[in-house]
């Protein structure tokens, strides 16, 4: 097989959690902004269509809405990766090293070195973008935990979860900004293609991840 026949990167399961976090955090990320309030303020409500960005109690259950889905998917990540005992997002000694020289390949136009089916500076961006999520889901559930069924919670508490919160939001916004600004690096553009249509072209495959072709062979 060459040229730009394709080889199958993603299960159909990896695509629909993948882009079920991602909407479900663009959704939170927009009805968490809408309620401090912003969206009057900066006029947003007279864009056509989101005349709910005003509205304090649609963009609360939209948030709640959004945060189930969220969650239910971070922990069915967590659990189904963890079970089939894949940890090729796990970052590795090394990681950090091995990023610097694919960015300084991309300056130089020298030969990256070979990788695996992730290159290092995915699996730095995996933690990158798990510890404000982590920050977000714990410090959520406190303060639904307060909203819903606590109304007297300790207000130092509540105080520090609003801070997590808070962090975790910034945090996580300029993770998904690093996550879209690196697809448009023109060597990242393949990664697009694998996460809609779940493959990429074997050119690609085999100048940006050899070693995993090669363990696909091995398999075969």
């Amino acid at each position: 097989m060459a040229g730009n026949s394709l080889v199958k990167r993603h299960e159909l399961i990896v695509m629909l959690e993948h882009w079920g976090i991602a909407i479900s955090g663009i959704v939170l990320l927009l009805s968490g902004i809408f309620q401090l309030p912003s969206a009057a303020r900066y006029k947003i409500t007279a864009i056509p269509g989101f005349w709910w960005s005003g509205e304090f109690f649609f963009t609360l259950k939209l948030h709640y809405i959004a945060s189930l889905v969220f969650v239910g998917l971070v922990l069915f990540h967590l659990v189904y990766h963890l079970l089939l005992k894949e940890r090729a997002m796990v970052p590795r000694q090394g990681d950090v090293a091995e990023s610097i020289k694919v960015l300084k390949s991309f300056v130089t136009n020298q030969p990256e070195p070979p990788f695996g089916k992730y290159l290092p500076e995915q699996r730095l961006a995996y933690v990158a973008i798990a510890i404000p999520v982590l920050m977000l889901v714990v410090s959520g559930l406190i303060k639904t935990w307060k909203n819903v069924y606590a109304p007297d919670m300790d207000r130092t508490l509540l105080l520090w979860a609003t801070w997590v919160h808070n962090v975790g939001f910034i945090l996580f916004f300029l993770a998904f900004v690093g996550h879209i600004g690196a697809l448009l690096i023109k060597p990242n553009r393949p990664m697009l293609r694998g996460m809609l249509t779940g493959k990429v072209t074997r050119d690609y495959a085999e100048h940006r991840h050899p070693l995993w072709i090669d363990e696909l062979e091995g398999k075969r």
